[in-house]
């Protein structure tokens, strides 16, 4: 009875990569090699992307994200895998033929190239279905699909979508710059004209399409589905940080903007150029980061004030540390 007691009190043991066993990491190197192999081209095409656009330099971390989720699930996949329960799939099987005979129909007929790096991440979904079925697939999906942030958009969704963006910065710091005394600013699409103490400036503050705030905006919001994975927090609270991300880097690229707009009319137009233009960009990181982080902890705190309330109603602290119990306590009668 002494030992049964000491084996369910011992701390269980943490499973380990290295308990898969050789053979199963023999046929991993052997799948991740075919598929790198057959999707080679594309492979390429989008680290090269990533080397020369800095728009989309953040695709690095992207890989290195996939990983680490999947680490944080290592517990339930090794589980699942020593109690037998990831078991072939064939449905995945038919996917994945369908997804390497897809690619070169598209290379050839459809000729879509957005769809090229789709179909790799999709054919490695499959890939994933396939070797170890849905459960697999449960611990597996978010990873997998994690990778379309690394994926560079087409050119013409690009501009549909930083377009927009340039002109509502554009607009919203023309505003703030007509509240200094001394300055009359215009707007003109993305093109900002300033006369400041009866002077015209030369040239003209132009919003680029690289303050558009869509580098900021892709990156941030590939934190943001990463933040609300790893987060414990009830799905309201992920899903508002999720969307959160889209105003907040809206709104530090319009801060951005404004700030350039600033130094180029009141200390020097080289300020806003060059290494300064790139310094300033990477300053509205903090600025991102301490806007999530506040919204984060606004959200936490509710629940500590919600768990107040609970107590005042008249649960009782019961557990060791100040935890409240869940049931309700019978009011104490008076032996009088």
């Amino acid at each position: 009875m002494g030992t049964q007691t000491q084996q369910i009190g011992a701390p269980r043991q943490k499973q380990q990569w290295r308990e898969l066993g050789l053979h199963n990491y023999i046929r991993i190197l052997i799948i991740g090699t075919l598929f790198c192999y057959l999707f080679r081209n594309e492979i390429q095409t989008i680290v090269l992307g990533w080397l020369t656009d800095s728009s989309w330099s953040h695709g690095f971390l992207i890989p290195i994200f996939s990983l680490y989720f999947i680490n944080q699930r290592k517990e339930e996949i090794l589980r699942s895998a020593q109690d037998g329960e990831l078991k072939p799939n064939y449905l995945g099987l038919f996917f994945l033929i369908c997804g390497i005979l897809f690619y070169p129909f598209n290379i050839v007929h459809l000729q879509y190239g957005y769809l090229r790096p789709i179909g790799m991440i999709a054919t490695l979904g499959a890939v994933v279905l396939f070797l170890g079925g849905w459960r697999l697939v449960k611990y597996m999906w978010l990873p997998i699909a994690f990778l379309i942030f690394a994926v560079p958009l087409p050119h013409r969704y690009y501009v549909s979508l930083t377009m927009p963006m340039q002109r509502l910065a554009a607009t919203a710091a023309t505003t703030l710059l007509n509240l200094v005394g001394g300055m009359q600013a215009t707007v003109s699409g993305v093109v900002i004209d300033v006369i400041y103490k009866g002077q015209y400036l030369e040239p003209s503050l132009d919003v680029a399409e690289a303050c558009s705030g869509m580098r900021l905006l892709m990156a941030f919001l590939a934190l943001g589905v990463a933040m609300a994975y790893l987060h414990h927090r009830p799905i309201w609270q992920r899903l508002v940080l999720l969307v959160s991300t889209i105003p907040i880097a809206i709104f530090c690229n319009i801060v951005r903007v404004t700030v350039t707009g600033f130094i180029y009319v009141l200390i020097h137009p080289k300020y806003t150029q060059g290494i300064y233009h790139d310094t300033l960009g990477l300053a509205m990181l903090p600025l991102a980061f301490g806007l999530y982080g506040f919204l984060a902890w606004f959200m936490s705190s509710l629940l500590i004030e919600e768990d107040i309330v609970v107590r005042s109603l008249g649960r009782s602290p019961t557990q060791p540390g100040g935890h409240s119990s869940r049931r309700r306590t019978k009011p104490q009668q008076d032996d009088t």
